[in-house]
């Protein structure tokens, strides 16, 4: 599963670690919307196949940005969490949908979310961290 660089870029490091649709997607339904499970991930509104699924899981793993955790309870169960890695991403994510809410009129982001992603950038930084550190869940899915 080792890619060789197509060159020292750092946007295009970033784009070969995690720069495909589904894999931003489902480090966002980690980091906001509190998924854990294979199964959780697949009833997202964006229908990932299976198969796709299972590379972008090991992708992201292999690459440091989630890790596997044995489920105590079910062992036929893996979790996944945020690493460090993963967790830094939060100021990008907050970026691009700050970015999509102002061009797109559709947007499923709460507005008081985007304001303080926009205006207050530090503190929700601080706040989604700490949801993140204490298994809380910030946005309930759909």
């Amino acid at each position: 599963m080792k890619k060789s660089r197509r060159s020292d870029c750092p946007i295009n490091f970033a784009l070969q670690t995690f720069g495909d649709t589904w894999s931003l997607l489902i480090i966002r339904d980690l980091m906001f919307f509190g998924k854990t499970y294979y199964g959780d991930f697949l009833k997202s509104d964006e229908h990932i196949a299976t198969n796709i699924l299972a590379d972008r899981l090991a992708r992201l793993e292999q690459v440091g940005i989630i890790r596997k955790i044995p489920n105590i309870k079910d062992k036929r169960k893996d979790a996944y969490q945020l690493t460090e890695k993963g967790v830094d991403l939060l100021p990008m994510l907050l970026e691009i949908i700050v970015w999509s809410a102002k061009y797109d009129s559709k947007t499923a982001a709460p507005k008081d979310f985007v304001a303080q992603a926009k205006n207050n950038r530090e503190k929700l930084i601080k706040q989604i961290k700490t949801a993140l550190k204490q298994g809380e869940v910030l946005f309930q899915p759909k």
